[in-house]
């Protein structure tokens, strides 16, 4: 599964959205984020694993609102703190479908180590409508990981494959190694990742 929901999603218009979209299909990729209507880009991907379902919405704050997907238009999954009855309403729709909840938002503000309150705002929202994990990204930094209520939220897991060598903070990153027991998240174990001088990304030896 692969969000395509952040900031250059329209970079080369709706005409390239919708064939990037078609060839991560076709290479079985799931998009989510983003479609040929509003209906198509808020809809779950959903995974059937070892009999729990997981259930898995991807939105953007970031890029422009004209961007956002409507009823016959093809665009993003737009968020903000004006949309969140929406993101309630996703969320409570994918919950009939699916045992976890998983929720990608790209938002943020660029090289800051910490959330701001709009970020805040809409992860807890997310998790108090019934999501159990939130993940963030765009600040290109690493951002903290909390326990919220009953789910996590990682705020920005920074850089992954990116060329940003001016700094330590932009050469590194996270990924999260999430356990699922009994239909729930257990546990979320963040995994650190070193960017080499090349740009390709080792887990930290630390992390091993």
């Amino acid at each position: 599964v692969l969000s395509i929901a952040n900031n250059h999603s329209l970079d080369y218009g709706i005409e390239a959205l919708l064939d990037s979209q078609e060839r991560l299909r076709q290479a079985g990729i799931i998009p989510v984020g983003a479609g040929k209507s509003a209906a198509q880009a808020r809809a779950p991907a959903l995974f059937n694993i070892k009999g729990t379902t997981i259930g898995i919405l991807a939105y953007t704050s970031l890029g422009s609102p004209f961007w956002q997907a409507g009823e016959k238009t093809p665009g993003v999954a737009w968020i903000d703190s004006s949309l969140l009855e929406q993101l309630k309403q996703d969320i409570k729709k994918t919950k009939q479908q699916a045992d976890i909840i998983v929720v990608s938002f790209h938002f943020g503000e660029e090289y800051q180590t910490t959330p701001n309150a709009v970020q805040q705002l809409i992860s807890r929202t997310a998790i108090d409508a019934g999501a159990n994990l939130v993940i963030g990204h765009h600040p290109h930094v690493v951002q903290p990981i909390e326990q919220y209520k009953h789910g996590f939220i990682a705020y920005s897991l920074g850089n992954f494959v990116f060329d940003q060598g001016f700094s330590k903070e932009t050469m590194e990153g996270m990924l999260l190694k999430v356990l699922v027991q009994e239909n729930s998240i257990t546990q979320v174990i963040p995994l650190m990742i070193e960017i080499a001088s090349e740009f390709q990304p080792a887990i930290s030896k630390e992390s091993m």
